[in-house]
């Protein structure tokens, strides 16, 4: 063993005690450095703080200078190493006094920077951040400093009658993951720290710190004097009770900011700040959620986690439905608002929404507010019938009708399922109708209304209905023809005859009667209606749904008015039960004069077909009805003037018994279905002639074989009608003249032609009824056609023309003629002959003269 010489002993000590002479003159010289450097920055920062920068310019300038101050601070030596330097008592005195003025100092410009602007409380959560990015910042000192600032803030606060400190939610959720620190002097300091930040906060919140009761309990805070140092144990490693204090003490938008927070520290590498954040966060939603704003924010960001991986997962969803709990709506309509169709991601958050009971309902109407909006539109700026592409366009009830198959099976919903089940019913149904016309229409189709409407049956007890549309393939065509779809949809659950029967029409009702809504919704609410009352009603209906009828029937839009009275012809046996018929009859009335043909048409259907059913005796409108057929006949579409013909005819015929409730209308329709024998169309010719037989029969006339084929003529019908009326009813003989005037301006050749004839004929047979006034006008319309284009035309108006100044001529004076009006009546019957030799296009023999009937008028 070596045995050191003494003289190299002591020159190793020497060289020790040098040396470490020269280490404590490096530490001291950089205390001195930390002191002028931050009296510098004092200068710098007081500087600014007095000077007219923009607020956000001089707030960012003094946090550097804050943040170079912090790094001067948290390299120097410890207190007790300070100490340490000093080789006497006045030396350790004065690195004593060094170290705290430096200490001092750095205090000294926070409080300034506070005093000023409460805003500037944000540098204290800065020095937190600060700290946590390196476990060696985190000492007692920075935490004492803290909360040397709070305590001084709150005194100040005391003070003010308002305060603003907007940092306090993100100050706060750093103090409250350092109360559950490991090293238990930083939860000391930690804890004192959230005591002195609750107090500015219950200042800010003059509400609040009134201790007001909550939940029963009254709850109240004990925070440190200027002469006593307090520790609130409840803060210490206690979670529960920072969630609670917290919640009960910050404004929304502090909470607010507390939670977001704690939320972006769960993606934090750190497990332990991980674990913490995520043990606060949900004690906090679980006591406060209903606090907490920018919900929608929150949710996105939860979701654009949870698809990155980067976070803890059952946490986020936890999340998830305690903000489902609180602000249902917010939630729901944020979760709608992502691509579809929902990815696995959005499908879990979508179970985790809908884990909350209590919220159901509220959930459901949510959706279902969502729901009534058109897919692949956008509402604020679409105009009819124009539709964009679907990526442009509203998605959100594509997406809520695929979340429906996600929250309809959960247990939780049970009972709001059966609450809801005819709004859900109706509306789902109306989505199947909106996503049948989508345009453009992706390659996968948009099923999930169907999908939606299936898991709705098979969740409400109904699940024999949706086996037996399974059967019949319908739901595979289910979007080709949406009207035929509720159709089916209504006749199938009336078999199976659903329980849900009573509400679903109580909803169904409800629905016509709020006021105006898009034809697409009430073409599925009639059908739906109608064919469950179709079902469900044997007898009469009761009064509110014919109101609905009438109403519909005069809907503004056609489509509504065409697809109801088609709807009537099924429910004709139902209706033929009601008392109250005649308010339906009189509404089809109206729909004759629809702008739009396709409605009169079916009106004209509907009707004839209720006639049909209807007990003859409750023909007390007969008039009224046969009176609506007349201006029908006249009408430009041949169709219309067919069918209206027709069911004239029809109606007479049903009315026999009651013939002489219809005379009136029968001669005041008389003058179109002579006219209209001439119709070039084919299908208005034949309707006249049937329907003249029937109201000739019925008048007692022998005119019925001539409008057989093969006797037919124009000219001898005519003839033979004006024969019959001079016999029966001379009196209307002057309105017919009249009725028949109005046709001689027609564009129609065939009716010029038939008009001029008849007119002819009705002036030979009560000429003498004509006041003289009269004549002259008549005189002035015939000569018009003297010059017509068409030179039958004109010879027929020759005729009558000739036919009118003999008739003037005998005329003596207007006064002798009222005179011997009364008895001509009486006594002025002579049967008139053959005039014109006129053969028509539809004439089925060669010449009038040939007919039999002129040979027996020639005999008379």
């Amino acid at each position: 063993m070596l045995t050191r010489n003494p003289k190299t002993k002591c020159s190793l000590q020497i060289l020790k005690n040098s040396v470490k002479r020269h280490h404590m003159a490096h530490k001291v010289s950089s205390l001195l450095d930390a002191y002028s450097g931050l009296l510098s920055n004092e200068s710098m920062i007081l500087a600014v703080n007095s000077s007219f920068v923009d607020p956000l310019l001089q707030f960012e300038s003094q946090l550097k200078i804050i943040e170079s101050s912090f790094g001067m601070l948290v390299v120097m030596p410890s207190l007790d190493k300070v100490k340490e330097m000093g080789s006497s008592y006045e030396d350790i005195e004065d690195m004593q006094n060094l170290y705290h003025k430096i200490l001092h100092i750095y205090e000294n410009i926070l409080m300034t920077l506070v005093s000023k602007d409460l805003y500037k409380l944000q540098i204290l959560k800065e020095m937190l951040v600060w700290m946590s990015k390196d476990s060696s910042y985190l000492q007692k000192r920075i935490m004492v400093i803290i909360n040397k600032v709070l305590r001084f803030t709150v005194r100040k606060v005391r003070k003010y009658t308002s305060v603003d400190a907007p940092c306090l939610g993100l100050l706060a959720a750093e103090l409250s993951l350092l109360c559950s620190h490991e090293d238990p002097s930083t939860v000391q300091q930690a804890s004192l720290g959230m005591c002195h930040l609750l107090c500015i906060a219950q200042c800010q919140n003059a509400d609040i710190g009134k201790d007001k009761p909550t939940n029963g309990k009254t709850h109240s805070l004990q925070f440190p004097s200027s002469d006593v140092e307090f520790l609130p144990k409840e803060f210490q490693q206690d979670k529960s009770k920072i969630a609670q204090r917290v919640g009960q003490t910050l404004l929304p938008s502090l909470l607010t900011d507390f939670v977001w927070s704690l939320l972006m520290k769960l993606s934090s590498p750190d497990d332990k700040i991980a674990s913490d954040a995520a043990s606060i966060l949900k004690f906090t939603l679980e006591f406060h959620a209903e606090k907490v704003t920018m919900v929608s924010k929150i949710v996105d960001t939860i979701y654009r986690q949870l698809c990155d991986n980067n976070c803890m997962k059952d946490v986020m969803l936890r999340v998830i439905t305690l903000l489902t709990r609180t602000s249902p709506k917010k939630v729901i309509f944020q979760l709608m608002d992502y691509p579809v169709p929902a990815d696995d991601t959005l499908i879990q958050m979508w179970q985790a929404a809908g884990s909350e009971a209590s919220v159901a309902p509220d959930v459901l109407k949510t959706i279902l507010l969502i729901l009534k909006a058109m897919p692949g539109k956008m509402e604020d700026t679409l105009t009819e019938g124009k539709c964009f592409p679907l990526d442009v366009t509203n998605l959100m009830p594509l997406a809520a009708s695929q979340a429906l198959c996600t929250f309809l099976p959960l247990g939780s919903y049970k009972k709001a399922v059966a609450q809801f089940f005819p709004q859900l019913l109706t509306t789902l149904m109306f989505q199947v109708f909106y996503s049948s016309k989508l345009k453009p229409k992706p390659k996968d189709r948009t099923l999930y209304a169907q999908d939606a409407l299936r898991v709705l049956l098979n969740c409400s007890g109904l699940q024999q209905v949706d086996i037996t549309l399974m059967e019949k393939n319908f739901w595979d065509q289910l979007s080709e023809d949406p009207c035929y779809a509720v159709y089916f949809i209504a006749k199938t659950l009336s078999e199976y005859n659903f329980p849900q029967f009573p509400e679903t029409l109580r909803y169904l009702y409800k629905l016509s009667v709020e006021g105006p809504r898009r034809s697409e919704d009430t073409v599925t609410i009639i059908i739906f209606l109608t064919e469950l009352l179709n079902n469900f009603f044997k007898d009469r209906l009761p009064e509110e749904f014919l109101v609905l009828f009438t109403n519909w029937i005069n809907d503004s839009n056609p489509v509504v008015s065409k697809l109801i009275l088609h709807r009537l012809v099924y429910m004709a046996p139902v209706i033929n039960k009601t008392e109250n018929v005649s308010s339906i009859l009189i509404a089809i009335l109206d729909a004759f004069l629809s702008k739009d043909d396709t409605v009169v048409l079916q009106a004209l259907f509907t009707l004839r077909w209720l006639l049909n059913e209807l007990d003859k005796v409750t023909y007390s409108l007969g008039t009224g009805i046969g009176s609506s057929y007349c201006p029908l006949m006249d009408h430009i579409n041949g169709g219309i003037r067919s069918m209206a013909i027709q069911h004239f005819g029809q109606l007479v015929r049903d009315m026999r018994e009651y013939t002489w409730m219809l005379n009136d209308v029968i001669l005041e329709g008389l003058v179109p279905l002579i006219l209209f024998l001439e119709d070039d169309d084919k299908r208005v010719a034949e309707a006249c002639k049937n329907t003249l037989k029937i109201c000739t029969s019925q008048l007692k006339w022998s005119t019925s074989r001539l409008l057989k084929d093969k006797n037919y003529s124009f000219e001898m019908v005519v003839l033979s009608i004006c024969n019959n009326l001079i016999i029966s009813h001379r009196n209307y003989i002057r309105d017919l003249i009249s009725d028949t005037l109005g046709f001689l301006w027609s564009s129609r050749t065939y009716l010029k032609r038939a008009s001029v004839i008849l007119i002819g004929y009705l002036a030979k047979s009560g000429g003498h009824l004509l006041l003289r006034d009269e004549i002259e006008v008549m005189l002035r319309v015939i000569e018009r056609l003297l010059q017509d284009e068409d030179p039958m035309i004109e010879e027929l108006a020759e005729i009558t023309y000739d036919i009118f100044k003999k008739i003037a001529h005998k005329l003596t004076s207007a006064t002798l003629k009222q005179n011997f009006q009364k008895l001509l009546k009486f006594f002025y019957i002579k049967k008139l002959k053959p005039l014109y030799n006129y053969n028509s296009p539809n004439s089925q023999i060669d010449s009038p003269t040939d007919s039999k009937d002129v040979k027996n008028d020639k005999a008379l």
